[in-house]
């Protein structure tokens, strides 16, 4: 089984950067879409950025112009780099492969799609 593990979480103030990295050991995102999705307490599970196999990224609103996804080139780690963050942002983010499957599947990981992660903590202080 296929088991993403992301990592760079921590606390910031608001305002500050963090960039999370995803990675998928033996396993490549060659053909995949890799998505962000991130679940505050109380909150619904949310798609906040995704990359296709040709580079072509979504952005939710929420996090337009302050996010940026890349992967690199040999295609074998996704990274979501968050800048000017808001106390908002806080949540636990988790990287998943098959996106285009559910922006808002029940809860975070999913357990109906995909390859998912255990999740990485982001905590921004006002």
């Amino acid at each position: 089984e296929v088991q993403l593990v992301e990592s760079g979480g921590g606390s910031v103030q608001a305002g500050g950067s963090l960039r999370l990295s995803c990675t998928a050991p033996g396993f490549s995102f060659d053909d995949s879409e890799v998505g962000w999705y991130r679940q505050a307490p109380g909150n619904e599970c949310e798609l906040v950025s995704t990359i296709d196999s040709d580079g072509s990224t979504y952005y939710t609103n929420a996090v337009k112009g302050r996010f940026t996804i890349s992967q690199d080139d040999a295609k074998k780690m996704v990274f979501l780099q968050m800048n000017n963050l808001e106390p908002e942002d806080t949540a636990v983010y988790y990287c998943a492969t098959d996106p285009a499957t559910s922006r808002n599947p029940p809860i975070c990981p999913a357990d109906d799609f995909g390859y998912w992660g255990q999740g990485t903590q982001v905590t921004v202080s006002s």
